[in-house]
């Protein structure tokens, strides 16, 4: 009898867990729609917030581009401007040595 009568027990048991398993799955599946709905909105609020950073940090590095380039040109221009003294410097440089020379030979020509 005490058998049986922990067999009945435990079924009842059995039938009282499925019971509650069962209600407790309708209790999630109904709290997970009003629960996602304001994790669904932070969600797009941070999404849109992020959005908005990487257009702005985009922005900032196209600005970025258009200085380097900017800085380029200019150190370019200074390059060949530089390119250009050298040579006028060294042409002057090749003036003035002949002059020299020149001077030179034609003060050896003079009597003293």
């Amino acid at each position: 009898e005490l058998w049986i009568s922990l067999e009945e027990h435990q079924d009842a048991l059995e039938l009282i867990m499925s019971k509650y398993r069962k209600q407790m799955l309708q209790l999630l599946q109904g709290r997970k729609g009003e629960d996602a709905e304001p994790v669904l909105q932070v969600h797009q609020a941070n999404s849109l917030e992020i959005e908005s950073q990487i257009d702005r940090i985009c922005e900032m590095g196209e600005v970025m581009r258009k200085a380097i380039q900017v800085d380029d040109d200019q150190f370019f221009k200074v390059q060949e401007k530089l390119a250009q003294l050298e040579l006028e410097n060294k042409e002057l440089r090749e003036l003035l040595s002949i002059s020299k020379e020149s001077f030179e030979v034609g003060r050896e020509d003079l009597p003293d």
